[in-house]
């Protein structure tokens, strides 16, 4: 029985002591969070997107709080959330712009040739997969619709030749679709952005006509037409690049010589109905 009572007594001695360096540790190195964060973290619209630049809403409600970022960072949320955010922390809303996503390519069904026809899973991967897809273009868009699958808000949808059609309003830049296409073809871009480059092809004059209407044939004229260091021609002089730094610098003077109409400038969304494009050859409804 005296055994017994000492084991006992040592297993509690024991106990004691580790239960005192515990509680002395968790003093010591715990983390102290503000209680805001939740409140804040539950008052967003909890996407989780990232489009904000920062890893889910927690993510951005921990940089808010810091005053790190405000709450118009959050391309989600309504103005009115956003708002109540605002007060909640006395702080100022904020301001930010638009950003959406823009595709690259304007070669659909009407003005892209094919070089084969390709039948397996409707997917642009697979596609790619099987000697880089059906259409003559190795660059162009091959319109499985991998992207629209992607994109969690369903702003993308496609075209009636295949192409897909990004709805600025129900667009967050969440980059999904960027991810999702296996050639390249989105790009972030501010909303107020309007100068955009639609073709991504290598090829130049005839070669890269023959295998799609409205392809770049690196003649170069938009990089001239342009203001100074708007637009260069790179891919050794075969593409035009457009340096959206320079954005207070566009005009639609880039797109009046293009005889493709390659270059676009882009109201709204891009191909879809009731927004217009302007390209050389007019307005396309």
């Amino acid at each position: 029985m005296h055994t017994i009572l000492i084991g006992v007594g040592i297993l509690a001695g024991v106990s004691f002591v580790l239960s005192s360096v515990i509680a002395l540790c968790y003093q010591k190195l715990r983390v102290w969070e503000d209680p805001r964060i939740d409140e804040i973290a539950a008052m967003l619209p909890g996407a989780n997107c990232g489009a904000c630049g920062f890893p889910g809403c927690r993510g951005l409600a921990e940089q808010i709080v810091l005053r790190r970022a405000q709450p118009a960072s959050c391309t989600v949320s309504s103005d009115d959330a956003k708002q109540d955010i605002a007060s909640f922390l006395g702080v100022d809303a904020g301001e930010s712009v638009k950003r959406v996503a823009r595709v690259l390519c304007a070669g659909g069904t009407d003005v892209a040739q094919r070089r084969a026809n390709y039948h397996g899973i409707e997917s642009c991967a697979a596609a790619v997969a099987v000697s880089g897809g059906a259409k003559a273009c190795s660059w162009g868009c091959l319109g499985y619709a991998d992207c629209a699958v992607a994109c969690t808000f369903d702003a993308i949808y496609m075209s009636d030749t295949g192409l897909p059609v990004v709805d600025p309003e129900l667009c967050t830049a969440c980059g999904d679709c960027v991810s999702a296409c296996p050639r390249g073809l989105f790009t972030i871009l501010p909303l107020d952005a309007h100068l955009l480059v639609q073709c991504k092809s290598l090829l130049e004059g005839g070669a890269a006509t023959a295998a799609c209407a409205v392809a770049c044939n690196a003649c170069g004229r938009c990089a001239a037409d342009a203001a100074p260091g708007l637009i260069q021609m790179q891919m050794g002089g075969r593409l035009p690049v457009i340096d959206y730094d320079k954005i207070q610098l566009e005009s639609e003077a880039a797109i009046q010589r293009c005889p493709t109409g390659a270059i676009a400038w882009v109201e709204g969304a891009q191909f879809a109905g009731g927004s217009t494009m302007s390209r050389a050859g007019g307005e396309l409804a």
